[in-house]
């Protein structure tokens, strides 16, 4: 990354050139959300992995996004919560951040609107990135000669913003996607042989008598709303989980449908990895 974003200053910026995902087998490209204000561009979707991946992203340089959510476990951690800086243990798993251009509302509990919002939440948690406010973080990226150049050629402005932020590491989020898996060739091409006779079963089971698709369908396997499922209610205390968001009753304790993509690779599983 330093020999990356460290470009001639005062470089003329080129045009952006805009970028087309390639939605691969099994999924719905209608369902996939672009926010209109935040047109994905090359130039974009690589200043947010340059962000995405950075550990000057913490006060002392030792958090990225990929902290938690780690390229060889289908972006999370592994770990039953996460731990962020100076070792500070959260209270939930990390989520997969893979297809998260397919739903709007972000986190367990929902409590971010978009993707863009989501992609800065963690920058001023004090215990995942540990920023004390927007200010700070801008003002870090601010010391970073290379940073300023990109930001500038992406965004055409020399003021740096936390909605750049977020724009640049949603953008790239936007790319993380996870499709064409043996169920879809089994299940739109045909492929008789593409999962065994076992997993043929449990299909059967999984949209038949065991009914696991009333809020694990589409093509994402997520309904992508909040239940109460009956999950972590036996310690001294309760996650509220979307509570926290809408004070109503009914999402005491409800989280949301998280996707089965990548499924093999994202546990331990729940909210709180149990």
């Amino acid at each position: 990354i330093l020999f990356m974003i460290g470009g001639p200053i005062g470089a003329i910026a080129a045009p952006e050139e805009e970028y087309e995902l390639e939605i691969p087998l099994g999924l719905d490209e209608d369902q996939f959300v672009v926010s209109e204000d935040n047109p994905l561009t090359k130039e974009k979707i690589e200043l947010g992995r340059f962000l995405y991946f950075d550990k000057r992203m913490s006060p002392n340089n030792t958090i990225s996004c990929s902290t938690c959510h780690m390229p060889a476990l289908a972006f999370t951690d592994g770990q039953p919560v996460s731990a962020g800086i100076h070792r500070q243990q959260g209270g939930r798993s990390a989520p997969t951040s893979i297809n998260r251009g397919f739903s709007k509302a972000q986190f367990w509990d929902g409590r971010a609107a978009t993707l863009e919002e989501q992609s800065v939440g963690p920058l001023t948690n004090p215990i995942e990135h540990g920023f004390q406010g927007n200010g700070d973080v801008v003002a870090k990226i601010n010391k970073i000669e290379g940073y300023k150049n990109l930001f500038k050629e992406v965004f055409g402005t020399s003021t740096i913003t936390i909605q750049h932020v977020g724009k640049a590491i949603a953008s790239f989020q936007r790319t993380l996607i996870s499709g064409n898996s043996p169920f879809d060739r089994f299940d739109y091409d045909g492929e008789e042989k593409a999962i065994s006779e076992a997993a043929k079963r449990g299909k059967k089971l999984f949209f038949g008598k065991a009914r696991c698709n009333l809020c694990h369908f589409g093509t994402n396997f997520s309904d992508e709303k909040f239940h109460n499922i009956g999950i972590g209610w036996g310690g001294e205390t309760v996650d509220v989980g979307r509570f926290h968001v809408t004070h109503d009753q009914k999402d005491i304790a409800a989280f949301k449908t998280p996707t089965l993509r990548e499924i093999s690779r994202t546990g331990p599983y729940m909210h709180d990895g149990r």
